[in-house]
């Protein structure tokens, strides 16, 4: 059994931890100082800036197939380029990506929306949680009628990640009430100008989704992603696309912190002694990197499988699970260590609890992956003995 990494992925990973220490990690300090008095950490126009610069050097659509410009690069080296990202709090993403399931698109729609969003021409968002549809997508109550060669949408969604800002939205509605799910739900692809609003949601976080509001919106009918009444098995795809990215990112924040209240118990002496030397503090660290190496494991576990073409459900669950617990549980910890001074926005680590806090509800919450994972061992589609058999 070979665990070690490739060439390519060594020199992959390295390029991006170096671009995250040079030109990301100088950003923070600033980064603060703008959510501190509420305004954006990085603006729309610093983003981009920053993704051409790593376009030029040829980082572009990390997992974009190359037939539209991008790197199409594995599952293993997603995740290991999202730990380096995770590493900072500042929300950058490489550009030249799209939602997986608009490359379902026909040749207009590939023309009209996917290549400009891959561009970066065109913002979208993917709208199916609703208020009474949030872990149960069964329950989505939004609507769309036939009327002559139109669909007309009413209906909310709630928690939309990129709502406020996308300029068009893969919708899911209820186009066949008597089939539902099984056949009943479309995805439509919703410009803004058609008549959609959006509203801020406000979290506890940094992050801001939107609520989405139809109202008699018109949607002509060439604007169907997908085939008519298969739009839950297009969400499903979007859903199941890669949970393991997820935890990824919080490999490389969990790194961070630890490094963080490891520099800090150095240098902070209490009764003539650094609290390094506290066993107290000596066990927060190493329970907190055990748990690390775990998540990370976890993580390549999942993200190899992808590659190797099995089904990786089970493994992705286990990854997103794990990950929500014990990063939370790990940035507990640290900010512990740093005592008062880690409870102030002066340091990044509240804002990493806050954010890290998300992670155990969003794309699938702690017990919808406690059932999932249950689900596949009861059932007999998985084995607590692994992929190893």
């Amino acid at each position: 059994m070979d665990l070690s990494l490739s060439t390519e992925e060594i020199e992959t990973r390295d390029w991006v931890r170096t671009f995250v220490r040079r030109e990301i990690l100088p950003l923070e300090p600033e980064v603060l100082r703008r959510e501190r008095a509420h305004q954006p950490g990085i603006p729309a126009d610093e983003l981009a800036e920053l993704q051409d610069k790593a376009r030029r050097f040829g980082f572009w659509g990390i997992q974009t197939p190359e037939e539209y410009g991008g790197m199409n690069l594995s599952a293993v080296l997603a995740a290991l380029i999202e730990a380096e990202l995770g590493r900072s709090f500042v929300p950058f993403r490489f550009g030249g990506a799209a939602d997986n399931i608009l490359f379902h698109a026909n040749d207009s729609q590939r023309d009209e929306y996917l290549l400009p969003t891959i561009a970066g021409e065109r913002t979208s968002c993917f709208a199916i949680t609703e208020p009474g549809a949030g872990s149960d997508l069964t329950a989505i109550r939004t609507t769309a009628r036939k009327d002559g060669s139109d669909w007309v949408i009413n209906g909310e969604k709630t928690f939309i990640t990129g709502g406020n800002e996308a300029d068009f939205t893969m919708v899911f509605a209820i186009t066949d009430p008597d089939k539902g799910v099984n056949g009943g739900v479309t995805c439509f692809l919703a410009d803004r100008s058609a008549g959609w609003k959006s509203e801020y949601i406000d979290t506890m976080g940094e992050w801001g989704p939107a609520a989405l509001v139809f109202d008699e919106v018109r949607v002509p009918e060439r604007n169907i992603l997908g085939e008519l009444g298969q739009g839950f098995a297009l969400a499903m795809q979007w859903i199941g696309r890669g949970r393991y990215l997820l935890p990824a990112r919080a490999v490389g924040a969990c790194e961070r912190l630890i490094e963080m209240a490891m520099e800090h118990a150095r240098n902070r002496v209490t009764f003539g002694q650094p609290i390094a030397d506290r066993q107290a503090i000596q066990w927060m660290i190493a329970d907190s990197a055990v748990e690390l190496e775990a998540l990370r494991w976890l993580v390549l576990s999942a993200a190899w499988q992808v590659d190797a073409g099995l089904d990786s459900r089970h493994a992705q669950s286990m990854a997103k699970l794990f990950g929500g617990v014990k990063a939370n549980e790990i940035v507990d910890r640290m900010l512990q260590v740093h005592g008062g001074m880690g409870y102030t926005r002066e340091l990044p680590i509240e804002r990493w609890y806050r954010e890290l806090r998300l992670l155990r509800i969003y794309e699938g919450t702690d017990e919808i992956q406690r059932r999932t994972i249950a689900r596949n061992l009861l059932k007999g589609h998985a084995s607590v003995r692994g992929v190893l058999g």
